[in-house]
């Protein structure tokens, strides 16, 4: 595959390509997140939606998520042996907008056919444009975790401005919930847009039909490849060991969208100054927490790394896991404030997510770049679709699991400090013991990946 990099550049300098897959991928993240802010509102309204309990909820929810980033794995070997990583982006892109105009669409049939669309159309997207930022550069290059950081950025460009635009409508009682599914259909038209009109100009032919190890896609199908080498195989164990860890930090992270928006709807006071915060609205401030401060750890490694002082990666998704574990932390004591019939300020869930936005960017773009870094280069999609399937095991755990709150809450599972904060114990501890462990871990983890992460 032949790599987007002007050599003549300084060495802190990003390739242009970067900044166009930053905006395609903040489209798509826009109509993603846009839908997820307010899709559990929608299955439990009675006013519009469809009168579903918390449980029933979380559980689409959950097998929802769970399916949008398992099908990356079908969508990485698609790329890998037949499509290329630029035409499975741009097929993804054509069915995440289809599936998002039939989800605006209001019948059971088509919010059905719609979430299909869009869980097969994530899986050719995402896990294939995160692996066209990792082909922009060469092996070594010390820009890589950098520019994962600032990919992570544009990601969440996207993820901050959905909910707010595709939250307000949904939940504007004059206009309903099928504006903002139409909404975030919109968003990605215009990341497809953006993508087509400019991907020859600026990426050339990063992307194109896929090569494995110099032959040509027709000949690398009729005969075998080589064997992978003892090398290869211990980077492929390290990034299945530090997947399962993401499965657990997701199993956390992704309780944003469903335990913490019960709890952001029914026990936080949500008006100041007289003015209500939409409970959709909530859902941003960790996107907009990652704007503000992917600058500043991406800035952190490239420093650090001219030092040759960088964490190693499994240190740094140790660290991202304790800060996660600090977070619902944070939650216990607020759920245990308002397990007394008091609201709490929205000021404890600001806080939260603060510190999941610090835990995320220690996990979520650093494992981006350990793929395409530890991946062999013939299946480099399809090791990409395997880190999502930790996503997707991690989002339907947290779905699942945040079905039983209302039975924690009553104490039908155990008791120690009581309601609500039982729930949120359960999840910081999952978080601690990872975190823990993973430290223990880290130094035997370095040694699979043979001194590149």
């Amino acid at each position: 595959m032949n790599v987007a990099i002007d050599e003549a550049r300084p060495p802190r300098r990003q390739p242009a390509g970067l900044y166009l897959l930053c905006g395609v991928e903040m489209w798509e993240r826009f109509s993603y997140y846009g839908m997820r802010a307010f899709l559990v509102l929608f299955l439990i309204s009675t006013d519009g939606g469809w009168g579903w309990s918390k449980e029933q909820a979380a559980t689409l929810y959950g097998f929802y998520t769970g399916l949008v980033y398992l099908s990356s794995l079908l969508g990485g070997y698609l790329a890998d042996r037949f499509l290329g990583t630029h035409r499975a982006v741009l097929a993804g892109s054509v069915l995440i907008a289809g599936g998002h105009f039939c989800l605006a669409v209001p019948s059971a049939f088509t919010f059905f056919l719609g979430l299909a669309l869009v869980v097969i159309g994530t899986g050719c997207h995402k896990a294939n444009i995160s692996t066209m930022v990792g082909q922009l550069f060469r092996e070594g290059d010390h820009r890589r975790d950098s520019a994962f950081t600032i990919f992570f950025m544009g990601i969440n460009t996207g993820a901050l401005l959905g909910p707010l635009v595709c939250g307000s409508l949904a939940e504007n009682p004059r206009l309903g919930w099928h504006w903002g599914f139409a909404a975030a259909g919109v968003g990605m038209v215009l990341g497809t847009t953006l993508y087509v009109a400019l991907r020859r100009r600026v990426l050339g032919d990063v992307g194109g039909w896929p090569t494995y190890d110099g032959r040509s896609r027709a000949s690398a199908v009729a005969a075998p490849l080589a064997p992978l080498s003892r090398e290869e195989k211990d980077r492929i164990v390290a990034i299945a060991i530090l997947a399962v860890f993401s499965v657990l930090f997701f199993i956390a992270f992704e309780q944003g969208g469903s335990s913490l928006t019960f709890f952001a709807k029914e026990r936080t006071d949500r008006f100041i100054f007289g003015w209500e915060i939409k409970t959709s609205h909530f859902q941003a401030v960790n996107s907009l927490s990652i704007v503000l401060f992917s600058p500043v750890f991406a800035a952190l490694w490239l420093k650090l790394a001219e030092r040759g002082r960088e964490p190693s990666t499994p240190v740094k998704f140790a660290a991202g896991l304790a800060l996660m574990a600090a977070s619902f932390a944070v939650m216990v004591v607020a759920a245990w404030i308002t397990d007394r019939g008091v609201r709490v300020s929205p000021l404890w869930l600001l806080v939260t997510y603060v510190l999941q936005t610090w835990a995320e960017l220690c996990l979520s773009p650093v494992g981006l770049s350990l793929v395409s870094k530890l991946a062999p280069p013939r299946f480099a999609s399809r090791l990409m679709g395997v880190w999502f399937v930790s996503l997707a095991f991690g989002n339907l755990s947290a779905g699942l699991l945040a079905g039983r709150v209302e039975q924690v809450e009553r104490g039908e599972v155990f008791r120690l400090l009581g309601g609500q904060a039982d729930f949120f114990l359960i999840v910081f501890f999952i978080a601690m013991t990872a975190s823990v462990a993973l430290f223990l871990l880290a130094r035997r983890i370095g040694l699979l990946t043979h001194g590149r992460a």
